[in-house]
């Protein structure tokens, strides 16, 4: 093996110390509470500038970061959206929201901490843009929209904004709700995350149909 094969191993495998240190902690204090010299210390990096060293800005790192599980996501969507392709069916378009981020969730293992850093992020105005940019713009997600809008032809443009909002802030929330009781070893209503998932959904597709009052 090559000095420079050696060296870039090293890199990436400090890289990723780097990431699941700051998500995790990200996720438990908040973005700005944490700083920079505490992630390297909790990716067990002596030298306090190795986060600005490998990823620049702290926006630069959630950056990272919520790129390390778009692209998971996104492979897990892009085949749910395949099979519903052609439906008319509400539920069908929904599971493919919510599913996608729940199956990547179990598959992660426990504890996670993606979701909470996801809450973190969305709530943060000057970060938030970044969490929309890195999962709310792929490709199957505006195809899953698309589906939706067929589905509810009749519904009024801003209430179809406003119930998007309201979608995902329920799908944001309530993963984190989960994975922070999980992770503290309280009871949850659910027993796993496909549950989960089925009761996210059943309450996604209420709203969506509900009745508009004007």
């Amino acid at each position: 093996m090559s000095g420079k094969t050696v060296r870039a191993e090293r890199v990436n495998a400090t890289r990723e110390q780097i990431l699941a240190a700051a998500e995790r902690l990200f996720a438990e204090h908040g973005v700005f509470a944490v700083s920079n010299r505490q992630v390297s210390e909790a990716a067990g990096q002596g030298n306090n500038t190795a986060v600005g060293y490998h990823f620049g800005t702290k926006a630069d790192l959630v950056r990272a970061i919520a790129r390390r599980h778009s692209a998971q996501i996104e492979r897990l969507r892009l085949t749910m959206v395949a099979g519903a392709d052609g439906s008319t069916d509400v539920r069908d378009w929904v599971a493919c929201l919510v599913c996608p981020v729940t199956e990547h969730l179990a598959a992660l293992g426990s504890p996670t901490w993606f979701a909470r850093f996801g809450a973190q992020v969305m709530t943060d105005p000057a970060l938030r843009e970044i969490m929309i940019d890195e999962s709310l713009t792929a490709p199957s997600l505006l195809t899953v929209l698309d589906g939706l809008n067929r589905c509810l032809p009749d519904l009024p443009v801003d209430v179809r904004l406003e119930r998007g909002d309201m979608a995902r802030q329920l799908m944001v929330h309530m993963c984190a709700e989960r994975e922070r009781a999980l992770a503290e070893g309280t009871a949850t209503p659910r027993n796993n995350w496909r549950d989960a998932a089925n009761g996210l959904i059943d309450a996604i597709v209420g709203m969506w149909l509900a009745p508009v009052t004007r």
